[in-house]
């Protein structure tokens, strides 16, 4: 049985990903109460009915919230394959979304919360509260998401059924902010920009004419080199982490020609290694 647990901060678009789930045939229960993790698995287990199972648990259960790192032990103990999806957003944008639909926020109430206290402060809280989770986690950044946008990268990544650890290469612009879902974020903005160049311009790292003008440059041959050389060096360290996905952010001034064009290299790079999956988070916005 594939366990797959989704969890993050409130007002990131948990049920949207649970949606993706769904939709790609995983049994799927939303706002379970950790304690009740283990009995379910083992129930299902028993019925052997359900190969994947979709759970998501998040700060409506905040009092059990403690245990739930020591019970994805013991499923990984009784050889599942487990995986976490921890989304998350800046606390700007959570506050906006909360304004915006006018919900209150799962631990408004609580009695350990001042009844004075406001939402940003109830958000930071919030983030020190699922730190844990998150450390241990996959984190998709849905700051700048569309709904459909989340589905289709949610559905992506479950669809590399591996044991083996997936490489996320995510290209983006300085611009709009650094990834927050980023292990590893590289700045080449110090790259030759083909911006610069009027006939460019228009174009993206994946086009022919953006990829033959990069390639004159050797710092830019010196820069894929060295990411390359970085990440096949700590590849190995982190898979022995039990790390299920890596995302490495590559940052330009506008995210569509340098960033692009070096996240499509490392992909061709690494993908006879490694599953691979690919981001361009601006030229995705569209």
């Amino acid at each position: 049985m594939d366990v797959l647990l989704i969890t993050g901060m409130s007002g990131s678009g948990k049920s949207v990903a649970l949606h993706a789930l769904e939709d790609s045939g995983y049994f799927c229960i939303d706002n379970l109460p950790p304690e009740l993790l283990i009995p379910l698995v083992k129930l299902e287990l028993e019925q052997d009915k359900v190969r994947q199972l979709g759970i998501a648990i998040d700060m409506r259960s905040a009092d059990s919230l403690d245990m739930l790192p020591e019970q994805l032990a013991v499923l990984r103990e009784m050889g599942l394959t487990v995986k976490t999806l921890f989304l998350d957003a800046a606390s700007d944008v959570l506050l906006r979304r909360f304004s915006e639909t006018r919900r209150k926020h799962p631990l408004s109430g609580r009695d350990y919360l001042p009844s004075d206290v406001g939402l940003a402060e109830t958000i930071e809280l919030e983030r020190e509260m699922l730190a844990e989770l998150r450390e241990h986690a996959h984190v998709i950044d849905t700051g700048l998401l569309r709904a459909a946008q989340l589905q289709s990268y949610v559905k992506t990544l479950i669809g590399k059924r591996t044991q083996q650890m997936t490489l996320v290469f995510e290209s983006f612009a300085f611009k709009r902010g650094v990834p927050i879902d980023a292990d590893y974020v590289f700045d080449v903005r110090m790259l030759p920009n083909p911006h610069y160049e009027s006939h460019l311009r228009p174009l993206t790292g994946r086009d022919e004419p953006i990829k033959q003008y990069l390639l004159q440059f050797d710092e830019v041959q010196l820069m894929q080199q060295q990411i390359s050389d970085f990440l096949s060096h700590w590849i190995p360290h982190i898979e022995r982490d039990h790390r299920s996905y890596v995302t490495v952010a590559i940052g330009c001034t506008g995210g569509q020609h340098r960033s692009v064009y070096l996240v499509e290299q490392l992909v061709q790079a690494f993908s006879g290694r490694y599953p691979t999956l690919k981001r361009h988070r601006e030229l995705d916005a569209g």
